[in-house]
């Protein structure tokens, strides 16, 4: 009759939570690594920008900004470029900054610097392979963005040729 009198001795287990706790925040940390490390841009190229690249203008700068089928804004940079070197250019790349009022970069695009091939019935852009530039030769180009940054002040983005392609 002692189990009655005498409570059966309780055996307490150590407090887990702390470890719990712990082992959650490790994971988190572990998980929050691997995505940063997956999901950050690709680094960018710190190469110099082509030696022919000096050798094209770009001048007459122009914005407009149209609605496309869908309602979105599609915005254009128009303006011309001027081979002033002694070969011809088949392809070439540009990069496009957009500032903020900061003069902080808001939006950084490195993409393929089109001429209007104005043939048609319409300007069509189209790159330098279908339309190459002669030494000394001027053609109108366009660049053509699906949307910018709401951070962009709406001036002039800097424009920079980074790439050419030549024969």
């Amino acid at each position: 009759m002692g189990g009655l009198i005498e409570p059966t001795p309780v055996v307490e287990e150590p407090d887990s939570s702390r470890r719990t706790i712990a082992i959650a925040v490790a994971v988190v940390i572990v998980v929050a690594v691997v995505a940063a490390f997956f999901l950050r841009g690709r680094p960018r190229n710190a190469s110099s920008p082509h030696p022919y690249s000096t050798n094209l203008k770009l001048s007459d700068f122009k914005m407009s900004a149209a609605e496309n089928f869908v309602g979105a804004t599609v915005s254009y940079v128009d303006g011309t470029v001027t081979n002033s070197g002694d070969k011809t250019v088949t392809h070439a790349v540009v990069e496009v900054q957009f500032k903020d009022d900061m003069g902080q970069v808001a939006q950084r695009e490195d993409i393929p610097l089109q001429v209007l091939k104005t043939t048609g019935p319409y300007p069509e852009a189209v790159d330098f392979s279908a339309s190459p530039l002669a030494p000394g030769q001027s053609k109108p180009f366009r660049l053509t963005f699906e949307g910018i940054s709401a951070q962009w002040n709406h001036q002039y983005p800097d424009i920079q040729v980074t790439d050419v392609a030549v024969k």
